[in-house]
């Protein structure tokens, strides 16, 4: 039976972590009181203690945990932003090629995806390692998200009696063009220029949808080039092709709340052409993912314990 720690297991990642682990029998959880969970000789002691530690803080202590991480058999799974472009660390999307599969089955330290960047580099990495999408293309994605990714303040926000109005409706933000995400986004599809970002959080709980539009001039191919990388690569029941997003016309952001799993579609026409990726913020966005990292490094079939 394998220990694993979670480290900030009172946030909503940590917390969904939980939720998932505790109902296996294959996994012993190791557990911090109230007042020991931020000392640091207590959280030192419990992830050199691990088989695995899942780092669900803020980027400064995560990395700070991994500084304390002196047992060279313990495997850090790091949700936070600190080390998702670091070379030491596999990126936790199996999905995007064997390569990266290989190295999270093999490496001590894991990066699970930003939950906006997961989508992104979901529907524009095999393009462009396809070369349907050239490297020096200027893209633009939009993203729309329920308030649960914005965490526990956020949740308490949205959840108040007394709803501010302003909240009633969606919200674009990181209008600076310098959302936490933009780095990833870059480092890892392969594109060589940061991509212009609009993410916007609306009043539901839980599930995104991320979409990237093309104009066709932007395309080495067809729209059917691009279905067909997607259906070749994504045909697992974690991430799977799907011929079309369209429900009756619309695409919910909420499609796949409460779930770990995510679609990948094409719709659009052959002039303009949208990639859309629909999972859910809290599932493959973050804690899913995490335990699906989890599940290939113990050697586990990657869908056990996962919501699909």
């Amino acid at each position: 039976m394998k220990k694993i720690f979670i480290d900030g297991s009172a946030g909503t990642t940590g917390l969904r972590i939980h939720e998932r682990l505790g109902k296996r029998d294959d996994i012993n959880l190791v557990t911090l009181s109230d007042e020991k969970r931020k000392d640091p000789e207590a959280r030192k002691e419990a992830i050199n203690s691990s088989d695995v530690t899942f780092l669900c803080l803020p980027d400064d202590a995560a990395r700070e945990a991994v500084a304390m991480t002196e047992n060279p058999d313990t495997v850090i799974i790091d949700t936070s932003t600190a080390h998702r472009t670091e070379p030491e660390f596999a990126y936790g999307f199996p999905e995007l090629s064997d390569k990266l599969l290989n190295k999270i089955k093999t490496s001590k330290r894991i990066a699970v995806p930003g939950c906006h960047a997961g989508g992104f580099i979901a529907l524009v990495y095999p393009l462009v390692k396809a070369g349907l999408i050239s490297p020096d293309a200027s893209l633009f994605c939009h993203s729309i998200t329920g308030y649960s990714g914005g965490g526990k303040k956020m949740i308490a926000e949205y959840e108040s009696e007394e709803l501010d109005v302003l909240l009633t409706a969606p919200r674009q933000y990181g209008l600076s063009q310098t959302h936490k995400h933009l780095k990833e986004m870059k480092a890892i599809s392969g594109i060589n220029s940061f991509p212009i970002f609009t993410p916007v959080v609306s009043n539901f709980y839980s599930g995104m949808t991320v979409t990237v539009p093309l104009f066709k001039e932007m395309v080495n191919g067809s729209v059917n080039d691009i279905k067909d990388v997607y259906r070749s690569l994504y045909n697992t029941p974690i991430v799977k092709f799907s011929e079309c997003a369209s429900d009756n016309g619309f695409v919910s952001g909420a499609s796949h709340s409460g779930l770990d799993s995510m679609t990948v579609a094409v719709d659009g026409n052959e002039d303009r052409i949208l990639l859309i990726a629909q999972y859910d913020n809290l599932g493959k966005g973050a804690s899913g993912a995490a335990v699906e990292c989890l599940n290939i490094s113990l050697g586990v079939d990657p869908a056990t314990g996962l919501e699909l």
